[in-house]
């Protein structure tokens, strides 16, 4: 395993940021598109509402919502989903 000197990291990232600000560099962005409906996530990892609900760690009312569109995913469960989506074999693993 490679050694890392934290103190030089944290004084590049300051560079970098300085750089930033005085318009010398562009950051890196990505922006995510949404993920699939869930409903069509759970039935691609072939498991129950309930499993599902489990793996999300919310209720299977919550997924039925989501399900019957009377609710949307936000924040870290939009984010699960999305990876459920792309990554079905972390899931897959799991179960």
């Amino acid at each position: 395993m490679a050694e890392h000197n934290m103190g030089m990291e944290i004084l590049e990232g300051i560079k970098e940021i300085k750089k930033y600000k005085n318009g010398k560099v562009q950051l890196k962005t990505t922006t995510l598109s949404d993920p699939s409906p869930a409903q069509i996530i759970r039935k691609n990892l072939k498991i129950s509402q309930a499993s599902f609900a489990s793996l999300m760690g919310v209720s299977v009312r919550t997924i039925q919502d989501w399900e019957q569109g009377r609710r949307s995913p936000k924040g870290p469960a939009k984010s699960l989903l999305r990876v459920a989506e792309q990554h079905p074999e972390v899931f897959s693993d799991i179960h």
